[in-house]
């Protein structure tokens, strides 16, 4: 049986915001779509003349306001989340509802390619768009993908099995299996190492690690700089700059919390912005590993070989929550986002301040816990209210339950896998106006400005 770890680099991929899966995603099937007509053209296949883009469930319902248009042209142009600049993403969806149009893929498409379904769940799934290419009457191509989270897209068809030469080589799949894995000798990050080593060789492993935690240092530092308005007409100022003004002024008098608290917001609002972040497991929830290991850098010291331990386990911790219940706020509610990223965190943290094993699963599953039943109501679509704030509560609450953790010894009524099982059964019952569609809580009852 084959494991489910997922790669840290691609756990924390590197892209822009403002959402994973209604930005990231979306965009990596549009370029998978560029290159699918582009390997049709070159064996001799007909040109498309049109193509349409047909975005159901969560993506409709929320898309624009996720900049799911923008993304879907910005991969039918050839951009990919890792390489583009955000700014050469944003803005050609208003140029199509204006009336104009813009190239991609070779066909020149309109507002009208683009249709909006938000009651149709493709599959089953929350987050699916539909890539259809045409000339003329003919249909030449069409192929449905799910968004799942975290920047991944599957096929409708079923999720492409890596060759088994590049597979992790660890087995477990639970949180249990996990610590039986480490054994009395190794750590989690040990084990993930292994598995990152198996996939892409010990120096591309380190090197892409150390490329993700200089990404989340660089978001950090772009998001205590800029100043302004966080786009969208909610008119959400940004506080980053001025929170970090404040602290510095402080100076020693500063509470230890609050740069915590800066770090996540500098972060979000990035993210809100549309700026490059780094998914951890989410965008939606990006603020908070961030901000946990930036403070622990900061107010320790802390070597780039701590930075590896804290980002190997907390992939470990998500793999495994990816695998049994979701990180998607489309389908599990926040509880599924920023309540995966404060779990990540919080068993990171634990093992980077020597936790054992099971000290780190007991962090896990406290930070879990108190995120059960979390929905995800996006003001006016937007991830601003409550994304932004959330993060640095969730990044207190991380460091909360690596602490108390580090003050047992590691045995716990509730286990990990129990709690994921939870949250997975929580998300299954939660009504879909809690799960990134704002058609309820805060999204209704906060008027819009």
């Amino acid at each position: 049986m084959a494991g489910v770890y997922v790669s840290a680099l691609e756990m924390f991929s590197i892209g822009i915001g403002p959402s994973s899966s209604h930005t990231v995603g979306p965009m990596r099937a549009g370029a998978d779509f560029a290159g699918e007509l582009a390997g049709l053209s070159a064996s001799g296949g007909p040109r498309p003349d049109r193509i349409q883009c047909r975005l159901h469930g969560s993506l409709a319902a929320t898309g624009i306001g996720h900049g799911t248009p923008d993304a879907v042209i910005a991969g039918l142009r050839g951009l990919t989340p890792e390489t583009c600049d955000p700014a050469d993403v944003h803005g050609r969806w208003a140029r199509l509802a204006a009336g104009g149009s813009v190239a991609a893929a070779g066909v020149d498409l309109v507002r009208d390619d683009f249709v909006f379904e938000p009651f149709a769940r493709e599959h089953g799934h929350p987050n699916a768009l539909t890539l259809l290419a045409w000339r003329g009457e003919d249909l030449l191509r069409s192929i449905t993908y799910l968004s799942v989270g975290g920047g991944f897209i599957e096929r409708a068809s079923g999720p492409s099995r890596p060759p088994a030469a590049a597979r992790p080589v660890s087995r477990y799949r639970t949180a249990r299996e996990l610590l039986e894995e480490c054994g009395d000798h190794r750590s989690i990050a040990d084990v993930a190492l292994a598995d990152e080593i198996a996939l892409h060789g010990h120096e591309r492993a380190i090197a892409g690690l150390d490329a993700i935690w200089s990404a989340m240092r660089a978001c950090i530092d772009r998001g205590m700089s800029a100043t302004g308005v966080l786009p969208g007409g909610l008119g959400v100022r940004r506080r980053a700059h001025a929170m970090a003004a404040q602290v510095a002024e402080r100076g020693q008098a500063a509470h230890a919390d609050d740069q915590l608290a800066l770090y996540a917001l500098a972060v979000n609002e990035e993210n809100a912005a549309g700026g490059r972040v780094v998914t951890a497991p989410t965008n939606g929830a990006a603020g908070v590993l961030p901000a946990v290991l930036n403070h622990h850098v900061v107010t320790t010291g802390a070597p780039m070989d701590e930075v590896r331990v804290f980002l190997l386990t907390a992939a470990a911790i998500g793999s495994i929550v990816k695998a049994n219940a979701s990180i998607s706020g489309a389908e599990a509610g926040c509880q599924g986002e920023v309540g995966s990223a404060c779990a990540m965190a919080a068993g990171a943290l634990c093992a980077v301040r020597g936790g054992s094993v099971a000290q780190v699963e007991n962090a896990a599953e406290i930070a879990m816990e108190h995120h059960l039943g979390l929905t995800c109501d996006p003001v006016g679509g937007l991830v601003q209210i409550p994304c932004i704030e959330r993060n640095a509560v969730a990044a207190s609450t991380a460091q909360t339950a690596a602490r108390i953790a580090l003050f047992g010894d590691g045995t716990h009524v509730v286990s990990l896998d129990t709690v994921i099982e939870t949250m997975r059964q929580t998300g299954q019952d939660m009504s879909s106006r809690y799960k990134e569609t704002s058609e309820g809580g805060l999204a209704i009852n906060v008027v819009e400005c």
